[in-house]
């Protein structure tokens, strides 16, 4: 594979940047000898809520290429705290779960740059968006490969001892079924709008069919294709699992619902396929069906009940695109790419009803 298809940072927008000089010389007191150059600093794009830096130094030094992780201006106490977890949360996870990136240090002096920030190491590899980068193909057994890698670093995942780990403190643990259905009901009630649909049947749908936890796991919240980092020289090998924010202890069914809300597959209707945001589409990549029944197999779950896991991931995800939505009805954004969000509040509402009339269970 050609270096080309590595995932870069672009410039640093004068927006968010940042005290170079301070980050090296805070780097210099955590014991990293860099001498005395700064590093070049560009920036990742994409991610709505923490912002990404690459801090690359000259290739003489050790840990020369670097990750820096920080809120948004203005996101001072909430995303402040978010940091220090999500930093916890990778540092002590990595011993026992190697796709996570090495933690370098961690800072909640605002004096440096006016926040918490951490860095970690940077895994250079390939990140699998939307589309393939530019002139990257794979063959269908490629694709089915690499499809079966991804689902097979979240049971991975779902097998971590986490006691053992030192995260039992990472959620509240056994009830999360209960409080997550109960949770983003009250969110999508809050963020309602007129013109969306009241979700009132599919809320109490989830109510009456809520199972109790199949078991209480390490769970990601927020795993898709792109949030994996791909060997370069081997695409259908995964070297990274990234966005760790979310992750808490919950009911690893409801992981999954969660990521195949997202799982967009070539024969969706177009509505689904406009949002598509991973390769999930080539030829070889399994089905949504594949995937569960290939995952509760090496699970030892059963999958009878899996249209409730399916119907709550699509109801998460339309409450995460109306609280989007709702910000651009009441004017508190201008994106224009907002605009049209509730319309696929709806859809997402016809496919949860589809799949409830379909599934047998009352």
């Amino acid at each position: 594979m050609s270096e080309q298809f590595i995932d870069e940072a672009k410039a640093l927008r004068d927006s968010d940047a940042f005290d170079i000089q301070a980050v090296h010389n805070w780097l210099t007191a955590q014991g990293k000898d860099y001498g005395d150059q700064l590093p070049q600093v560009k920036q990742f794009s994409g991610g709505a809520s923490n912002l990404t830096y690459h801090l690359k130094y000259p290739d003489q030094y050790a840990n020369n290429d670097l990750i820096l992780r920080r809120p948004p201006a203005g996101h001072k106490a909430a995303s402040a705290h978010d940091m220090k977890r999500e930093y916890n949360v990778m540092d002590r996870l990595r011993p026992v779960y190697p796709f996570v990136p090495e933690m370098i240090a961690f800072c909640d002096d605002h004096s440096v740059i006016g926040s918490d920030f951490y860095v970690m190491e940077r895994m250079r590899g390939i990140i699998p968006r939307g589309n393939l980068p530019k002139g990257m193909k794979l063959t269908e057994q490629q694709a089915r490969a690499l499809c079966i890698s991804v689902f097979d670093k979240l049971i991975d995942l779902h097998q971590v001892d986490y006691a053992a780990a030192g995260l039992s403190d990472l959620g509240k643990g056994q009830g999360y079924v209960r409080r997550q259905v109960e949770g983003w009901s009250s969110r999508y009630s809050k963020s309602k709008t007129w013109n969306v649909p009241g979700f009132k049947k599919t809320m109490k749908w989830l109510q009456a069919n809520m199972p109790a936890d199949v078991k209480t796991c390490i769970i990601h919240n927020d795993y898709r294709m792109d949030n994996v980092v791909l060997n370069p020289d081997n695409p259908g090998e995964i070297i990274g699992v990234l966005d760790w924010e979310m992750a808490t202890l919950g009911d690893p069914l409801m992981d999954l619902g969660g990521a195949l809300a997202y799982w967009v597959q070539a024969d969706d209707d177009a509505m689904m396929r406009s949002i598509r945001r991973q390769p999930s589409h080539l030829p070889g990549m399994l089905t949504r069906d594949e995937i569960v029944s290939y995952y509760c197999e090496r699970m030892g779950l059963d999958k009878k009940l899996w249209p409730f896991y399916e119907v709550f991931g699509l109801f998460r995800l339309a409450v995460i695109v109306q609280q989007i939505y709702y910000r651009y009805h009441h004017k508190q954004t201008d994106n224009p790419a907002f605009k049209n969000f509730w319309l696929f509040v709806h859809y997402l509402n016809w496919r949860c009803k589809r799949i409830m009339k379909k599934s047998g269970l009352k």
